[in-house]
């Protein structure tokens, strides 16, 4: 069956890192898209990045645009979320997801403060 695990969480500085992964297996990882949302208390879930299956196209959210990146390796079935520059407000649940299959991870959750 589909599993995705994200891993990675926890608590960071303000303008710190982290590193999300996001383990993928029981479909064909390296034939589909995908993507990070987020997801904070009384907020919308948000896109935060999405990446094509080979991962030569990516897109960002407008407000991670030049402070994240998104990567994955195929031969590794994960896809990668890094995250720099972090502010409060990118505290969040962060999912993976796989565009087109509707499958979901249990999330991470990363919470930014000092």
């Amino acid at each position: 069956q589909v599993q995705l695990v994200e891993s990675g969480g926890g608590l960071v500085q303000p303008g710190g890192a982290l590193r999300l992964s996001c383990a993928a297996s029981g479909f064909a990882f390296s034939s589909y898209a995908m993507r990070w949302f987020r997801q904070a208390p009384r907020k919308e879930r948000e896109l935060v990045a999405r990446i094509s299956s080979s991962g030569t196209n990516t897109y960002y959210g407008d407000s991670v645009e030049g402070r994240f990146t998104v990567c994955r390796d195929n031969t590794k079935n994960a896809t990668y979320l890094q995250m720099n520059s972090q502010r409060p407000d990118d505290a969040a649940v962060y999912y993976c997801t796989v565009l087109g299959l509707g499958y979901w991870g249990q999330g991470t959750q990363v919470t930014v403060s000092s």
